[in-house]
């Protein structure tokens, strides 16, 4: 994997409590991850984004300028609500609170990314959210992953084993087009076949 100075720091223990559940506004090294992913992307332009693990929306207000459309998914009201706010002004991006797997919008995407999201499913809630975008995800639509490789006791997997399980899904359903790994962050970019 080619290394990127950009994924540095382990994000803090989530607090659904916190008007800022993850403090991604306090951490310069969360800015600097995101503009790498941006960069990555390899497309200009996709007709329609889904972002599972939307946040506090500070990747999502980066993310909209490359979408013509934009759906951010997350699971904490509070995060959720901030993301809102964030991007109050931009009127092709949406918002739902919905826990992938369990639920998963209908309509197809030509770009997936999951930030941080995919760590907290169980193994079979991994098996499914991989179903599931792969089901919603057009041909030569591009999946991100971005994700910590580290630990905490609220994580049902780690980093690595979210990207190796998309890993896996190569060649069959998913071309590999990029990987990326930096102290403890990882990032991969895939092609649906």
């Amino acid at each position: 994997m080619k290394p990127s100075s950009a994924f540095l720091l382990a994000p803090p223990v989530p607090s659904q409590e916190a008007e800022d559940p993850w403090r991604f506004d306090a951490l310069g090294c969360v800015r600097s991850r995101y503009d790498v992913t941006i960069d990555s992307l390899p497309r200009a332009r996709y007709r329609s984004g889904l972002e599972i693990g939307g946040a506090t929306g500070l990747l999502t207000e980066k993310l909209q300028a490359r979408c013509e459309a934009l759906l951010s998914l997350e699971t904490s009201e509070s995060a959720q609500a901030r993301a809102v706010h964030r991007c109050r002004h931009l009127s092709h991006v949406r918002f739902e609170r919905m826990n992938v797997p369990d639920r998963y919008p209908e309509q197809t995407f030509d770009l997936t990314l999951v930030s941080g999201r995919g760590a907290y499913w169980s193994l079979p809630e991994l098996a499914l959210a991989q179903q599931r975008i792969l089901e919603h995800l057009e041909p030569g639509g591009h999946l991100v992953l971005v994700h910590w490789t580290g630990q905490t006791r609220d994580m049902r997997c780690g980093g690595h084993e979210v990207h190796d399980a998309f890993r896996q899904l190569t060649p069959w359903h998913l071309r590999h087009l990029r990987g990326e790994m930096e102290g403890t962050w990882r990032l991969d970019i895939f092609e649906r076949l």
